[in-house]
């Protein structure tokens, strides 16, 4: 991965030592509440129920075991001993003392990572496919873009104050691990007629009030060309996003009231007068970027008999192969997915001593990398077939071995009214009783594929408009009530869901859940997932399976 120079060295140091000047203003009483705030949020700092938060960047996912390690003391040190994964690939920690913001700053820079640009109207943190150089079915390692983006981005005196916040998804392969069409710019890798390399530039996705989908504005955009259209990209958005009305404020409804087409028309016009040349990545910056992505792999056999031996003999052991090993692109490798969706816990948690294991994990046995994805799950994209039984019982031991990685039990669930001042309901609860009353394996595994999403309110964190079921919490005169929505997907068949009916309160979703699953089970055919079903069958039988005892 990319590693600092002098530069960025030297200039997330000045920016840490600003914002100590800045803190130590506030706890002086130099300043107020209102007057920090903007100052706070530049910094990834967040003021929620009960604490500051600190929502820490991972630049498009990827850590080395040192940067874990360093998360889990600072979880350990600052915090109460463990750290929440999110949607966009950060880490937040939930408890955190206003004057110790500055002191995480400066470990966080010891090891390369900073909190700029995690909040605030500005280019957020560029998320990437989290089996980046790893998986055989990418044109190229799409974290070499993503890094290219998050230099320029970073900072950037034109479009750091945006008319609100911005975000942007890279993915290289046909199967979309990013959910790239729910993203403000979504740019997905093709291949041109003679081979060139391009992207297919998505704009104007995003959920919350008003969910969008992102059309294509661009089928075939040059890879050489990629910054300069993000450029003009984010001048029409400046010049014309509405800065009067919050609600209206994000590129998605700049988009959808221009139009695609028309504001596709009025993107190119801008790239056209631009210079390419001026803002167009060198090749040499490009290749230096590069070098930094290039593991170095072994050349192993592409069957392990230890592994084979190994699954023979242990059925437990052979499940989580099957749910959380996936191949890779060099033989004699695998991707590990790494479950932090236990059931009955909370999903994305993690505490310091098993960020540690990871890190080892990491250290030993995946050439130092470990990756977070926005099913708040972390990977290793490197780790040799003869090593898998030693990862598995490692994995098991630490409570992180969970085989379920797209089963029911691997809910996207945000914070909520746990932690959360925005939320109007809990998202964590209600995880935890879907997650545990399918907590039996084979019954899970018999169910197969079922992606459920919860969100604590309308800003959809936890991104319910594309789950195949997806879960709202909503305040009725102070009570806490569900929405429930079906057959959405935040994959390359990126669809929003259609609500089930009548919100339902908390008491009554696990029960709800049960009951569609059990009408899937009895409608589906054979190899047919739940999303499947649901697009064949439509809502009805499900909305009458939920709301029976109401007629």
């Amino acid at each position: 991965m990319y590693r600092y120079d002098v530069i960025d060295k030297e200039f997330v140091a000045d920016r840490t030592a600003e914002f100590r000047e800045q803190v130590n203003r506030r706890l002086a009483g130099e300043i107020t509440e209102d007057q920090f705030k903007p100052i706070r949020l530049l910094n990834g700092l967040y003021l929620q129920l009960h604490a500051y938060m600190l929502r820490i960047a991972i630049p498009y996912g990827t850590l080395t075991s040192k940067k874990l390690r360093k998360l889990a003391w600072i979880a350990q040190t600052y915090d109460k001993g463990y750290g929440h994964f999110t949607t966009r690939t950060n880490l937040q920690l939930h408890w955190i003392k206003l004057k110790d913001a500055p002191e995480i700053l400066e470990h966080l820079a010891e090891v390369e990572m900073h909190s700029m640009q995690t909040s605030g109207n500005t280019i957020r943190n560029v998320t990437a496919d989290p089996y980046a150089g790893a998986t055989s079915d990418e044109l190229d390692d799409p974290r070499v873009w993503a890094e290219a983006i998050r230099q320029w981005s970073t900072l950037h005196p034109e479009f750091s104050f945006l008319p609100r916040k911005f975000k942007i998804a890279v993915t290289a392969s046909a199967k979309d691990r990013t959910a790239a069409k729910i993203y403000d710019i979504g740019l997905a890798m093709r291949r041109g007629r003679g081979g060139e390399l391009g992207f297919e530039v998505m704009v104007g996705g995003g959920l919350g009030r008003t969910p969008y989908l992102g059309p294509t504005i661009r089928e075939f955009l040059p890879v050489r060309h990629l910054l300069s259209y993000l450029e003009a990209i984010l001048r029409v958005y400046n010049r014309h996003g509405r800065r009067d009305n919050i609600w209206k404020a994000r590129i998605k409804v700049l988009v959808a009231s221009l139009g695609p087409e028309e504001f596709a028309r009025q993107v190119e016009d801008e790239w056209a007068k631009s210079d390419h040349a001026h803002a167009d990545l060198p090749d040499t910056e490009l290749a230096r970027i590069r070098a930094d992505f290039t593991p170095r792999f072994e050349t192993l056999p592409a069957r392990s008999e230890a592994l084979e031996a190994a699954k023979a003999s242990d059925p437990a052991f052979a499940r989580w192969l099957r749910r959380n090993v996936h191949p890779h692109k060099v033989p004699g490798y695998a991707i590990v997915d790494v479950s932090l969706k236990t059931p009955g816990e909370t999903p994305g948690d993690i505490t310091s001593t098993q960020m540690d294991v990871v890190a080892d994990l990491g250290e030993r046995h995946s050439l130092d990398e470990i990756r977070v994805n926005y099913q708040q799950n972390l990977l290793l994209p490197h780790v040799k077939l003869d090593d898998l039984p030693t990862v598995y019982r490692a994995l098991a031991d630490a409570g992180l071995a969970t085989p379920n990685m797209d089963l029911v039990s691997d809910i996207i669930a945000c914070p909520g009214l746990d932690y959360c001042a925005l939320a109007n309901a809990r998202a964590i609860p209600v995880a935890q009783q879907i997650a545990t009353r399918f907590a039996d394996p084979e019954r899970a595994e018999a169910i197969g594929e079922l992606k459920i999403k919860i969100s604590g309110c309308i800003n959809a964190c936890g991104h319910h408009h594309v789950g195949h079921i997806g879960i709202l919490g909503v305040d009725k005169k102070g009570e806490e009530f569900y929405q429930v929505t079906l057959g959405g997907s935040g994959a390359e068949d990126a669809t929003l869901g259609q609500i089930l009916g009548p919100a339902l309160p908390a008491d009554k979703v696990s029960e709800a859940v049960e009951q569609m699953v059990e009408v899937y089970m009895r409608e589906r055919r054979d190899g047919e997932r739940f999303l499947d079903t649901f697009r064949r069958t439509g809502v009805t039988p499900f909305k009458e399976a939920v709301y029976a005892d109401a007629h």
